[in-house]
This record gives C-alpha cells, sequence and structure tokens, in this order.
C-alpha cells in the first residue's frame, strides 16, 4: 500500500485545480499593494527606518493571517464528512486514522502555504532598503510557517471533534485565543497580583506572538534559547493536535446517544432559545401572521439578544476606559478604534448569519420543499430579511447613534481644517456601514447558496463586499502617486476620503443589484439542483456556470 496514498491524491487533484495557481498570485498580488501602500503612507522616513517599519507591519499582518487560517481551510474539513456520513466509509478500508487527517490536511492547506510562499519575496523587499537583517527576515518567515501549520492543526483537531460547521469554527477560533492569547494574558495578571516582578516563560512561549518579538536582532541576541524553545513548543503542540485529531477521527464518526447532563444541557438551552410551550405558541402566532418564512428565520428569540449583549460588553470596556483614564481616553483615537471594532463586528456577524439562511436548507433539501408551497421567491426573501431585520436593525442603528456621538465629540476638539474632515470622515463611514450591511445581506445569501462548504461563503461574502473596495483603493492611490494630479494638489485628503467613500458605494451597489437579481432569478432553479461553483477568477461575473452543469436556464415560475 502506498504510503499516505490520501496525501498524494489531494496533492495530485490540487496540482490540476486552476484555483491553486490563482490564489497564489491573488495571495502575491495583495502582498505587493499592502507593501505599497505602507510605502506611499511612511515614504517620508528615511530608508532604514522605512524598511523596519514596513517588515514590521508585513510581518505582523502576515502572522495575523496565518493564524486564522485554520478557521477557514481546516476548521470544517473533517465535520463536513461526518455530516454527509462518508468519513465512516474511509475506515472500512485499510485507512488508518493519520492517513485521513493528513490527507484532509493536505487536501485543504495546500492554497494557504503556496500563498505563504508567494508572500516570502514581497517580505524580503525591505532587506534592499536596509534596517533588517537577513537573519530577521529568515527567523520571521520561519516563525510565519510554524504559526499557519499550528493553526491548520488545530482546525483539523476541533474538526475532529465536531459535526456542526459552525461550532467548529467558533471552537477553532477559542483555541487558538487562548493558546495565543489567553496563556500570556494569565500570566500577566499572575505576576501583577503575584510576588514576581516578571511573567513567567511558561505562558509566553506557547504563543507566535514571542517568537515573533525574539525573532527581531536586539531580543535575539539576548534570548536566543527562548526564541528556539518557542518555536519547537508551538510545532510540538501542532503535532500533539494532528494525533488527538486521528485518534478522534476513527473513534467519533459514529453517532452516539448523548449522556443525561448533555442531554439535560440541551433541553435548557432549547428553553432559552425557543422559550417554554406557551412562549413558543405566543411567539409563531405573531411572526407567522406576517410571514411563514418570517418564523422559520426568527425562531431563535435569543440571537437578537446576542448582538445587545455584545453591545452592552462594549460599552462597559468603553465606559471602565473613560473612567479609568478620563481625559487620555476621550480622543479622537479612541473613537475611530471604537467604531472601527463596533463595524466590522457587526458587519462580519451580518455576513456569517446571512449565509446561513439559505445554505443548510439547501443542502438538505428543505429549501426544494420549502419552494414546493404556494410561496413565492419573493415572500421566502422577504421572510429571511425580516427575520435579519429583528435581528440586526436596532443594533446597527444604535451603532450609527454612536457614531454621531463620536463625530460631536470629536468636533468640538478640533480645529477648522480638522473638524471638517472629522465630520466628512464620520458621515462616511456611518453611510457606508448601512451601505455594506444591506449588500452583505443579499449577497451572504446568494452565496450561501451556491457554495458547497459553509466556512467558505462568509469569507466569500465578506472579501466581494469589503476587501475588494479596500484592495481596489489602496491600489489607485499608488497610481496616483505617478501622476501629475499627485503634485499639484495640495490638500490630498478630500481625494482620499472621496476615493473610498465612492469605491464602497459602488462596490456595495453592484453586488446588491447583482445578487438580489440572482436569487429572484435563479433560487427555484438553484434548490432543484446540487451543484459546485465553477471556482475561476471571475466566476461570480458568469451568470449561473457550474462545473458539473451548463448555464442555469432562467426560472420559469407562476410568479415571473
Amino acid at each position: 500500500m502506498i504510503f499516505l496514498p490520501i496525501v498524494e491524491r489531494e496533492l495530485r487533484a490540487a496540482s490540476r485545480r486552476r484555483g491553486t495557481y490563482w490564489n497564489r498570485a491573488v495571495a502575491a498580488l495583495a502582498a505587493i499593494l499592502i507593501f505599497g501602500g505602507a510605502l506611499f503612507f511612511e515614504a517620508h522616513q528615511p530608508p532604514k527606518e522605512l524598511g523596519k517599519d514596513i517588515f514590521n507591519a508585513l510581518a505582523g499582518l502576515f502572522l495575523f493571517s496565518s493564524l486564522v487560517a485554520g478557521v477557514r481551510y481546516t476548521a470544517d474539513c473533517l465535520s463536513e464528512e461526518k455530516r454527509e456520513g462518508t468519513l465512516g466509509l474511509l475506515f472500512l478500508t485499510d485507512l488508518k486514522g493519520y492517513d485521513v487527517v493528513l490527507g484532509k490536511l493536505a487536501a485543504t492547506s495546500v492554497n494557504c502555504f503556496y500563498g505563504l510562499l508567494a508572500i516570502f519575496p514581497v517580505l524580503a523587499i525591505p532587506l534592499l532598503l536596509g534596517g533588517v537583517s537577513l537573519g530577521e527576515f529568515w527567523r520571521m518567515s520561519l516563525v510565519l510557517a510554524n504559526a499557519l501549520f499550528f493553526s491548520l492543526a488545530a482546525g483539523v483537531f476541533v474538526s475532529a471533534t465536531s459535526r456542526v460547521a459552525r461550532k467548529a469554527m467558533a471552537g477553532t477560533f477559542v483555541l487558538i485565543l487562548l493558546i495565543q492569547a489567553g496563556l500570556p494574558t494569565w500570566g500577566v495578571w499572575l505576576a501583577r497580583h503575584g510576588p514576581a516582578n516578571s511573567v513567567n516563560t511558561v505562558f509566553l512561549l506557547p504563543s507566535v506572538g514571542r517568537a515573533y518579538a525574539l525573532a527581531f536582532d536586539t531580543l535575539y541576541r539576548v534570548y536566543p534559547d527562548e526564541f528556539r524553545w518557542s518555536v519547537l513548543l508551538t510545532h510540538g503542540l501542532a503535532w500533539l493536535f494532528l494525533a488527538l485529531a486521528s485518534i478522534a477521527a476513527r473513534n467519533s464518526w459514529q453517532d452516539k446517544p448523548a449522556g443525561a447532563a448533555v442531554a439535560r444541557w440541551r433541553q435548557r438551552w432549547q428553553r432559552w432559545s425557543y422559550g417554554n410551550a406557551a412562549q413558543r405558541v405566543a411567539f409563531r402566532t405573531r411572526l407567522l401572521n406576517i410571514s411563514a418564512c418570517f418564523w422559520l428565520g426568527a425562531r431563535q428569540r435569543l440571537k437578537p439578544t446576542l448582538v445587545w449583549a455584545f453591545l452592552g460588553l462594549c460599552g462597559c470596556v468603553w465606559a471602565w476606559g473613560a473612567f479609568k483614564w478620563r481625559d487620555d481616553w476621550l480622543q479622537e483615537g479612541t473613537y475611530l478604534a471604537t467604531a472601527l471594532i463596533l463595524h466590522l463586528t457587526l458587519k462580519l456577524w451580518v455576513a456569517s448569519e446571512a449565509c446561513q439562511r439559505f445554505g443548510p436548507d439547501h443542502r438538505s433539501g428543505a429549501l426544494e420543499l420549502l419552494l414546493s408551497t404556494p410561496l413565492t421567491v419573493r415572500e421566502v426573501l422577504r421572510g429571511q430579511m425580516l427575520a435579519l431585520k429583528r435581528q440586526f436593525l436596532w443594533p446597527v442603528l444604535a451603532v450609527v447613534g454612536i457614531d454621531f456621538l463620536f463625530l460631536l465629540a470629536g468636533a468640538r476638539r478640533l480645529s477648522s481644517a480638522g473638524d471638517n474632515f472629522w465630520v466628512s470622515f464620520c458621515g462616511a463611514e456611518m453611510v457606508l456601514l448601512a451601505a455594506d450591511v444591506y449588500a452583505l445581506i443579499w449577497v451572504g445569501m446568494w452565496v450561501g447558496l451556491i457554495s458547497k462548504r459553509p466556512n467558505r461563503a462568509s469569507g466569500a461574502t465578506i472579501a466581494r463586499v469589503l476587501v475588494l473596495p479596500c484592495g481596489v483603493w489602496a491600489g489607485l492611490l499608488i497610481l496616483t502617486t505617478f501622476t501629475p494630479f499627485w503634485h499639484r494638489v495640495e490638500d490630498k485628503w478630500p481625494f482620499y476620503l472621496l476615493l473610498w467613500f465612492g469605491l464602497g458605494m459602488i462596490t456595495d451597489i453592484f453586488f446588491c443589484l447583482w445578487a438580489k437579481f440572482r436569487l429572484l432569478r435563479d433560487l427555484r432553479t438553484v434548490a432543484t439542483q446540487r451543484f459546485v461553483p465553477r471556482r475561476m477568477f471571475f466566476a461570480w461575473m458568469k451568470p449561473g456556470r457550474t462545473q458539473s452543469s451548463p448555464a442555469l436556464p432562467t426560472a420559469v415560475t407562476s410568479e415571473t
């Protein structure tokens, strides 16, 4: 028997996929744009400082992307096989647990590994500017590769013990967060409340952030052994996760009855989510009088409460900071950071919920049964929109109100020129929040419907609505530096702001209309088909093209 047969098969399959090469090219292009943007905004510094700052920023950004790769790529690799009932079939053969685990790891991580290789040449460009040594570059490359391996292994381990995609992704995120941030935070807390004046290195070594800090020459010369132990410990944890996943994959694929304690907790959670019998009847009656699909999408009554709980927690943290630091806290930087956290969290949350509207029902066949009723496509879409509106409308309006308060507070502290910029920026930010949320809802519903893997749907939605305009904006800013316009204009911030706002609005309008048109036209047709969208760079621009079927015919229904 061939050693690691699934790994060999998946690598051969990946070599024939267009996406493998497109992903590597797109990763390199994104790294070049980030490098160009950093060079654009820091061009006034001396070359040595410029090279060091750009290297630090690029390495930190790539480190973060490596840590979250496991959430996107491997968190659902084995749990998907469990849901489809195919994991047990693999163990009817002579395959071992490590064969399956390493095969799924190779299948899901080859793209992100190639992407990491593509960004290494861009990371080496600061060597030409000075301020960065060759040793720092190679040590940082080792830290990035190690962080990627750790994240992917953590995702495989959590996926081996889970069955639901969203729980697997959340569990992977929590596991990575506990090791990478929880242990250092705990060490800092013990150092402050204990007799020791410094943090014990035991709490710092498992974190790749510690290895990232020690990779630079100033600290590496002092703590070379600590850097090596940090890298080895993170690498060992990754192999430990893979070993545990190999054991769990072989023993957890069967359906086992839940224990009494688990059953009780499930009943309690169901009562909290849906209410008791009387509450469910009253809630169902009220929603069914509006729309049947509204009730289907809004049955879990706790979803709006969770959004408000997050906003309340952020409010408590913000009030604590204002009480502790007072005037140092009440500044434009704090307002901007708070708005960024609130906006980004809400947008990611909206995209995740929108992708869950039709995707699971499409894969289970429930959507096809729903559309066999007298309900029209417009009624189905209206019900799902009402459910999302019930969950997010008032929280979004509350965040807009907070932005308005930040606008007023910042305008009182600034001069006339700064006042104009601050008011314009805050106004554009509030408008884009509403536009992005509305676009994410429509695009998320369509992408979630046609995506085979639920963990990819949210990423594809965010890439279209949020990442694409930012990338185009950064690229255009770099190009403008080579035009005569750049040297003639003295005050450039209105151009930056107008370009950012215009690209965001154009992207939102285009993708919103595109997704809404596709849902109204093809929802009934797509619900009856099981297909995988063609993985091409411009596949989203070709309506209805699939890998196993020709162009989708226009849905001829009674309502159209």
